[in-house]
Formats: structure tokens, C-alpha cells, sequence
């Protein structure tokens, strides 16, 4: 009885304090009140249980209290709960930066938000929706390359549709991709939210052809593309005439690339008109476009337009031969070229005569590339001696052009005058066998000279015996590329001379001592002295030997080289 009214003479006391007929609800409602507070978490209510296990308030309100509390306890702890797997859901939750990060790692590529390079990945379908479904990710990214991906084709859709993502994009690159109509047709709608876009290479794609209007009709005027390559995509007459209609949206271009499109030559005059649209040009390439004379004829007249340009290259059109009397008045005028390209050109003398009086005149021509024209050796016209007039030559490619003593001899007084030197290729021109002496002086001079292609020259063992002088003499230190194949008439013994000599390349990188390919001969006593000197030769990383036969015993040594001497030159047997 005197339990009863001491807890009831607690209640009477608390009961203004306690608006409820429960103090724990009460006390529940206090400290909760408390939980709510930002920043803080909710605690388990255990001290609020001890609180009251002193007071009986009768077995209902005793079993009612413990579910009261028990159902709290349960809440808080399901509350702690899901707030922790809340929390691991967004740690499980990769970002878009992780999504982009583990993405390129599976390509086996280096993750960088502004150049996406996937060049010959082996992509699928899947990787490209996946990749476009990146580019949110992605808004400073400003180079895709997706070159050599065949599986891009028919896809490419999926991808330029979120290209709005990437709008600082400035370069693309779609090399041998089997891009589709569908494919060109969705790349030209995306023009419009790429509007940085500087550069486009499309080569390879052979299903372009005849489809150009596709991409080309969606261009608008002030397009900054600088750059245009559709490189051997198979492209007609009329896609000449759709690229001559856009020449004039893209004031800006620099280097408009087509070589490899034999059918285009036939509106190689449209394009030429048009041409004055872009006088910034710099590098002109129609390499094996099926020009003809009259094309050379319109081209000419588009080139005094085109004061800007660097780099001419019209090689492998073999029907231009016999137009350039007729079509050179403005290729002297070209004062900043530094490039031009006229290999496999079929000139004829009556070209020769025009063109010995034009070349000279290209003061900046650095690169001269005149290879497989016969007519330039057994030309009485004397071009190759008027190159003394082009002091910033650093490329001269002769090879294949019949070249007799004389016209050997006109050059090699002309390499005098030719200090910054650096590439010189007489291949294929049987008159420099035992006639290198005359390019002795030439080769004393040239300092800068790093790459000498001498093939099939129909060398002899005094040949090899004089490069050997210069080398020891320290001539020719910086060579890299030394190219001797296929001069089967030099004797074991200048094999020896020169192996011996060799060690003094320690720049040379690639040498070349390679038979015909109908010949095969024993490799002789010089064998040992050339792998002494490939211990000698730090930098040589490729050596050819074709169809020189070794013995087992030379074999195994050649094998064993690379381990022996922590090597890793690649032997071509």
C-alpha cells in the first residue's frame, strides 16, 4: 500500500510536466524532439529503458511500455539501416568520371577528358553506345579518333547524336571505320553542334563513294573546318562536284587530302574553279587521282590563288605526262612551297625543258620527290644541276629516274651547294655503281645527312670502300637509314671492309644489305665481323639480310645475339 502512494505521489508531481497519461511517451516525445536537430543522428532510446525500469505501472501498462519500446528500437536501428545502405548505394554507384576511367581501362586505353584516342580498339557496337552514352561526361573533350574500328560502321548514329555534349570538339578522326550512308548522313546533321570542329579525316571508307553529297549538303557557311581527308574512299566525279560546291563554306581550309580516288580526276577542273575559295590552303594532295593534261591545265590556274601553299603532291598520275609545258605558268609563283611531289609522273622531255626552268625558282622548296620519270636522267636539260639554286633542300628522291654519268655527275656538283641535306635517294640507278666517288665532295659536306638509299645501284666493293673512308674520317656521323640491298655484285671482301668500318654509325638506327630477290648466296667471312660491330651500334634496331644464307652455326649465333648482348634488333632473314 505505501509502494502504491509513493508512486502515485511521483505522478502527482510530474503531472504538470507530463501532458500525456504515459511518462515514457512523454520522455519519448522530449528526446526525439532532441533527433530532430540537423546533424545529428538518432540514438537508441536503451537509457530511457533503464529510466523506468524502477517504476510498476501495472502489467498491461508494463507490457504496452515494453512494445512501446521495443517498436522504437527496431524503428531507430531500421532507420541506422537504411541510412548506411544509402550511403553504400552511392559509394556502389560509380560516377561518370569512374564510368569514363573503367571504360578506357578495359580498352586498354589511358583515360583523357580531352583527347579520346581509340584508334584500332577493336570496338563493337556495344562500346560505341556505351561511349556515347559517356559524352555527358566528357564536355572538355576536343580530339576523338576512332580510326581503324570496322565495326563503327552502321553505329555511328548512336554517337553523333549526343556530340551537343562535346560541343568543343575540334577533331575527328573516322579512318576505316565501313562507314555507311546512314553513317555520312548522321555525321552531317552533327556539324551543327560541333561547331569547333577543325579537322575531319574520313579515309578509308570505301562506301563514301558516291554518297558525298550526304555530308557535304549539311555544311554551312563559316565552317572553321582547316582540315579534309578522304583519302582511297572511292569517290566519283560527282562527289568532285558536291566537295567544289562547299569549297566556298570553308574559307578556313588548309589541307584538303583526296589522293587515292582514281575517278575523281575527272572534276579535278570543277574543283580547281573553286579552289580560290580557300586561300589559305597549305597542303594540296591528289596523289593517284586519275588527273589528266587538261586537269593539270585547271589546276595551274587555281595555284595563283593559292599563294599560301606548302606541300603539292600530284604523283602517280601518269596522264599528266606531256601537259606540263603547257601548265606551269603559276607553280613558279609559288614562294612559300616547301614540298612538291612528282614521282610516277610519266614526264616527257618537252616537261623536262619547263620544268628545269620553273624548280629552280621555288626558293623555300625544302622536299623534291622526282622518282620513277625516266626522262629526268636521259633529259639534256639540266635540272638536276640547277638545284644548286635551292640552298633549303633537305630531301632529294632521284630513285628509278635513268640516270647516266653525266646526269649523276650534274647532281653530285650540285649537293655542293646542299648543306641542310638530310635525305638523299638514288635507288634504282644502275650508273652510280663505281661512280660514288663523285659524290664524295657532296657527302664530305653534308653534315645534316640522315637517311642514304643507295638500292640497287649496282654497287661494287670501291663503293663500300670509300663510304668506309668517309666514315672514319667522321663524315656521315648522323646517319640513321643506310640503305644497301640488292647490289649482289659486291664481293665478300668489300662486305668485310665495310663491316669493319661500321662501328662507327652510332646514330645509324636501320641497315639494309638485303640480296635480290631472285638471288641467294652464301653469307662469307664478313659474318663475324659484322656481328662484332652490331655490339658497337647502340642504336640499330633493324637489320636486313634477306636471302643471305647462313650456316647453322651462323644462325644459332644470330638467334643468341639479342640475349647475349641485351639486344632487341629485329634480324630480317
Amino acid at each position: 500500500m505505501e509502494k502504491t502512494d509513493d508512486i502515485q505521489s511521483c505522478q502527482n508531481e510530474h503531472e504538470e510536466d507530463i501532458p500525456t497519461s504515459s511518462p515514457f511517451d512523454f520522455v519519448m516525445k522530449q528526446f526525439q524532439g532532441k533527433q530532430s536537430s540537423p546533424g545529428k543522428r538518432k540514438e537508441r532510446p536503451s537509457a530511457i529503458k533503464k529510466f523506468f525500469r524502477s517504476f510498476d505501472f501495472g502489467k498491461s501498462e508494463g507490457k504496452d511500455r515494453r512494445e512501446t519500446e521495443e517498436t522504437e528500437i527496431n524503428n531507430s536501428e531500421a532507420d541506422d539501416q537504411n541510412g548506411l545502405s544509402h550511403h553504400i548505394s552511392e559509394a556502389e554507384s560509380p560516377s561518370g568520371e569512374q564510368r569514363f576511367n573503367q571504360f578506357m581501362q578495359k580498352l586498354g586505353k589511358k583515360a583523357n577528358s580531352k583527347n579520346l584516342d581509340l584508334n584500332n580498339c577493336a570496338l563493337s557496337a556495344a562500346d560505341v553506345t556505351e561511349l556515347a552514352s559517356l559524352l555527358p561526361f566528357l564536355p572538355e573533350l576536343e580530339e576523338i579518333n576512332l580510326s581503324w574500328n570496322s565495326c563503327v560502321g552502321g553505329t555511328l548514329k548512336a554517337l553523333t547524336v549526343h556530340l551537343h555534349h562535346v560541343n568543343l570538339l575540334k577533331v575527328l578522326r573516322l579512318n576505316n571505320c565501313r562507314l555507311t550512308a546512314e553513317d555520312v548522313t548522321s555525321l552531317g546533321e552533327a556539324f551543327e553542334i560541333v561547331p569547333q570542329l577543325e579537322e575531319l579525316d574520313l579515309s578509308w571508307n570505301s562506301n563514301i563513294g558516291g554518297k558525298l553529297s550526304l555530308l557535304t549538303k549539311k555544311l554551312r557557311k563559316g565552317c572553321k573546318i582547316k582540315l579534309l581527308k578522304i583519302t582511297d574512299c572511292n569517290l566519283t566525279a560527282k562527289d568532285g562536284e558536291s566537295l567544289a560546291e562547299i569549297l566556298n563554306v570553308i574559307p578556313k581550309l588548309e589541307v584538303l587530302d583526296l589522293s587515292i580516288n582514281k575517278h575523281i580526276g575527272c572534276s579535278m577542273k570543277v574543283i580547281a574553279q573553286d579552289l580560290k575559295n580557300v586561300p589559305g590552303l597549305k597542303e594540296l594532295n591528289l596523289h593517284m587521282c586519275g588527273l589528266k593534261q587538261d586537269s593539270l591545265q585547271g589546276l595551274d590556274t587555281a595555284l595563283q590563288h593559292l599563294a599560301e601553299l606548302r606541300k603539292l603532291d600530284i604523283s602517280c598520275n601518269k596522264e599528266i605526262g606531256g601537259g606540263f609545258k603547257d601548265s606551269t605558268a603559276h607553280l613558279a609563283s609559288l614562294k612559300n612551297l616547301e614540298v612538291l611531289d612528282l614521282h610516277q609522273c610519266c614526264v616527257t622531255e618537252e616537261d623536262m625543258t619547263v620544268l628545269s626552268q620553273v624548280i629552280p625558282l621555288l626558293s623555300s622548296l625544302q622536299e623534291l620527290n622526282l622518282s620513277s620519270n625516266k626522262n629526268v636522267g636521259v633529259s639534256a636539260d639540266p635540272l638536276l644541276g640547277r638545284l644548286r639554286f635551292l640552298p633549303k633542300l633537305k630531301s632529294v628522291a632521284i630513285s628509278n629516274c635513268c640516270l647516266h654519268e653525266e646526269s649523276f655527275s650534274s647532281l653530285a656538283e650540285a649537293a655542293l651547294h646542299l648543306p641542310e641535306l638530310e635525305i638523299l635517294d638514288l635507288s634504282w640507278n644502275k650508273c652510280v655503281g663505281g661512280n660514288l666517288k663523285l659524290l664524295w665532295g657532296a657527302l664530305k659536306l653534308a653534315t645534316e645527312i640522315q637517311v642514304l638509299r643507295l638500292s640497287s645501284c649496282n654497287l661494287v666493293a670501291e663503293d663500300l670502300v670509300l663510304l668506309t673512308l668517309l666514315m672514319q674520317d667522321g663524315h656521315l656521323a648522323r646517319l640513321r637509314k643506310l640503305d644497301l640491298s640488292y647490289n649482289n655484285n659486291i664481293s665478300d671482301e668489300g662486305w668485310v671492309v665495310f663491316c669493319q668500318g661500321l662501328a662507327v654509325f652510332k646514330e645509324l638506327s636501320e641497315l639494309d644489305v638485303s640480296l635480290r630477290p631472285s638471288s641467294c648466296r652464301d653469307c662469307g667471312t664478313w659474318f663475324s665481323e659484322l656481328l662484332a660491330a652490331l655490339t658497337k651500334l647502340p642504336a640499330l634496331a633493324e637489320l636486313g639480310m634477306q636471302r643471305w644464307v647462313l650456316s647453322e652455326a651462323q644462325q644459332k649465333q644470330l638467334e643468341s645475339f639479342n640475349r647475349d648482348n641485351k639486344r632487341n634488333i629485329r634480324f630480317d632473314c
